[in-house]
């Protein structure tokens, strides 16, 4: 296979453009021993809700390994390879017990740290048990999501604490889990691409404000937790200044809801969201929803996040799902793209990932890896709405937006303080 794709520069040209690139490996690829995803498995990952965890065993996949998750009868939950040491039964079908899983078929006891609690079929003095454990991985349960650590164990961080997480009169409630059949970079990338507003959400049809799909303009830098991108826009008298946030490796923060930008304030990201890769071919989408009290909860991902729609209504009015899935048979090839100069803040995100994937094969650790239990992380994504007159051109007014949006950036940045937010 070709590496890229030439560039066509005469009409009917596909004759020549029928080799198709590879994926990008380095990026793509999630499995065991891949340089992504060694990298993804120096974080604390999604696994499942904790609602989802509670008297049954649940098999899940992933970053390309088959898993089971339980908690027993302790309370304790687990995180095993999915089929038993023994002969290689799933543990989907194990009874779970006071201490540990025991597996179906010939009884063994795993515990949630894969020590082999009993072997009954095994003589007396049988040393089995003593000697041999079952693949486990560490798991922190946190406001009703199980996380797991899939690393090395003398590298496992601490458990990450957003100061969005805790915001005075709201509840943290578990996103509803929904999965996208294709790769985790193209769905991740998407909070570095609002300029996406401007037209796959102004098709007739679509479910988005007005103000939302305004014309923008659009900066990005890095930030101390990753990298935000901020959209500023023109609403009457008032520039609004929106910035959406990447957190390295998978997570991502973008305002939702509030105030309307006809009004002054600064309002905090809402939601959190995880792009969980599952495999190569298979995401799966996990976060939190902060809500004051009496918000009813979400019931569903949203317009556009799913493939419930008919085909024909999907064509007619397409959303995320349906633009993010269709990308390169759902693994994009970027030997195919052809990156333009909104695509700056896609370019900045790849190279971030790119950075982290070289420590790791380095022997370094990862930037933006958490090691201090209990500090909170500072976080950047925002609304924020401000009064300021309109320029006498068109272009000064271009420029005003553009530089309004990167001060307020830089001021947030530079303080490293969490916002101040105003909520209806």
């Amino acid at each position: 296979m070709a590496t890229r794709a030439p560039f066509l520069s005469q009409p009917y040209g596909a004759y020549y453009h029928r080799d198709v690139p590879e994926e990008d490996a380095e990026l793509t690829h999630v499995g065991p021993g891949t340089p992504c995803g060694e990298y993804l498995r120096r974080f604390w990952q999604p696994v499942a809700l904790s609602k989802d965890v509670q008297e049954l065993p649940r098999r899940v996949r992933l970053l390309g390994e088959d898993l089971v998750v339980f908690r027993d009868k302790s309370g304790r939950v687990g995180c095993l390879e999915l089929h038993c040491p023994h002969r290689g039964t799933s543990l989907e079908f194990g009874l779970v017990e006071e201490k540990g899983i025991r597996c179906c078929y010939h009884a063994w006891l795993i515990g949630v740290d894969g020590r082999i609690l009993d072997t009954p079929g095994e003589p007396a003095d049988s040393t089995l048990q003593d000697r041999l454990c079952h693949g486990a991985y560490p798991t922190h349960e946190y406001q009703g999501m199980i996380f797991a650590y899939m690393g090395p164990p003398d590298k496992r961080p601490a458990f990450p604490i957003l100061d969005t997480y805790n915001q005075p009169g709201c509840r943290m409630v578990p996103l509803i889990q929904h999965f996208y059949p294709c790769n985790w970079l193209q769905i991740q990338e998407n909070v570095m691409d609002p300029a996406h507003l401007e037209f796959l959400h102004t098709i007739t049809g679509s479910h988005f404000p007005e103000e939302l799909r305004m014309h923008s303009v659009l900066d990005w830098m890095e930030s101390p937790s990753g990298m935000i991108c901020i959209a500023t826009r023109r609403v009457d008298e008032n520039i609004w200044v929106r910035i959406n946030e990447y957190i390295p490796p998978n997570a991502r923060q973008f305002p939702s809801g509030g105030p309307s930008a006809r009004q002054v304030h600064v309002h905090r990201a809402r939601s959190t969201h995880f792009t969980v890769p599952v495999d190569d071919h298979n995401t799966m989408f996990m976060g939190f929803v902060r809500l004051r009290e009496g918000q009813p909860e979400p019931q569903g991902p949203g317009f556009g996040q799913t493939a419930d729609r008919p085909y024909e209504e999907r064509q007619r009015v397409p959303g995320d799902y349906d633009a993010q899935t269709s990308i390169h048979w759902g693994l994009s090839r970027h030997g195919l793209e052809h990156l333009a100069t909104t695509d700056r803040g896609i370019i900045m995100l790849r190279n971030i990932v790119r950075r982290g994937i070289k420590a790791v094969q380095n022997g370094q650790d990862p930037e933006h890896v958490s090691w201090d239990e209990g500090r909170t992380i500072p976080t950047y994504s925002n609304h924020t709405v401000i009064p300021v007159p309109r320029a006498p051109t068109l272009e000064a007014e271009e420029q005003l937006l553009r530089e309004t949006g990167r001060q307020v950036a830089e001021g947030y940045l530079k303080d490293h303080v969490s916002l101040v937010e105003h909520l209806p």
